[in-house]
């Protein structure tokens, strides 16, 4: 069995929104539109009015000291660092969208386990390393407004940041390169194949693959680096329960693209965009 392993040269070129062509080191076939590494415009202000039902979106002076001193910050990337769900997009790509995606709302909504969504979502199209590397070159992801800004600052302040996600690895380097984060601090799950190329699953060693990995995930970074203050960044409930004695000291909820309630309620603070943590830090 072998896992796809990636690396990406994005050149970004301001138009409407930043756009730039991802430059595939497998050397494929180049299309014939143009592909872009997208950041979406700005989040309507309707969205954030949803902020006013909640009594999380003003962060209180304890949850505006753990941003500030945090050590190492980990962000999901699903519906966070970027705009889409990779695996509903690699499903649409394959011809089975819809099916994915309702397992996937399933999946972050915490209704049914992580590790048989997983499964589940995998099994009904069972993507092969040809068509995993047809989708990269064609279907570049699209990044939500201000991570790039915000990921600047932090690492401007000293803090690290990582990637931790119920995605794919092989999907999550290139935003990775994207944003300037080392691959050694991306925290995913890995598909595999055979010799011929065929789905033959995904790494079940990853702690990201199973419910309460994320958890997991992140007391290892902190136990690894000996931090003593991490923050959680993220939408579903895979990403709340970092938030675990020995994992995340805070659970930030991002609900610039999707707002899951039931996280949201829970979250030490809730945000709608990018901008409200880039303020704070100041």
């Amino acid at each position: 069995m072998e896992s796809l392993t990636l690396s990406a040269r994005i050149v970004v070129r301001p138009i409407r929104e930043f756009r730039s062509p991802l430059i595939n080191p497998l050397r494929l076939k180049r299309p014939s539109k143009d592909l872009s590494f997208m950041a979406a415009t700005s989040i309507p202000q309707a969205k954030a009015s949803i902020g006013l039902h909640f009594n999380n979106t003003c962060p209180s002076k304890e949850v505006l000291e753990g941003w500030r001193n945090a050590d190492a910050v980990c962000f999901d990337v699903d519906s966070t660092v970027c705009l889409d769900e990779g695996i509903d997009e690699l499903a649409e790509f394959c011809g089975a969208g819809q099916a994915v995606a309702e397992w996937t709302s399933r999946a972050m909504s915490g209704s049914v386990p992580f590790e048989e969504a997983l499964a589940a979502r995998l099994s009904i199209f069972n993507p092969s390393l040809s068509t995993v590397r047809e989708f990269l070159e064609k279907r570049p992801p699209r990044i939500s407004p201000g991570i790039d800004q915000l990921i600047k600052k932090l690492k401007a302040k000293g803090t690290n940041v990582y990637l931790v996600s119920g995605g794919f690895h092989q999907m999550i380097q290139p935003v990775a390169l994207h944003l300037g984060i080392p691959v050694q601090n991306i925290f995913a799950n890995k598909l595999l194949f055979g010799s011929s190329g065929e789905f033959v699953g995904f790494d079940k060693s990853e702690p990201t693959s199973r419910s309460g990995g994320k958890a997991v995930a992140v007391q290892n970074i902190r136990e690894v680096h000996k931090y003593k203050a991490v923050v959680m960044i993220g939408d579903g409930q895979t990403d709340l329960e970092g938030r675990k004695p020995g994992g995340a000291d805070l659970f930030i909820c991002y609900a610039g693209v999707q707002l899951r309630e039931a996280v949201a309620t829970k979250a030490d603070w809730l945000v709608f965009d990018f901008q409200d943590l880039i303020k704070f830090l100041e």
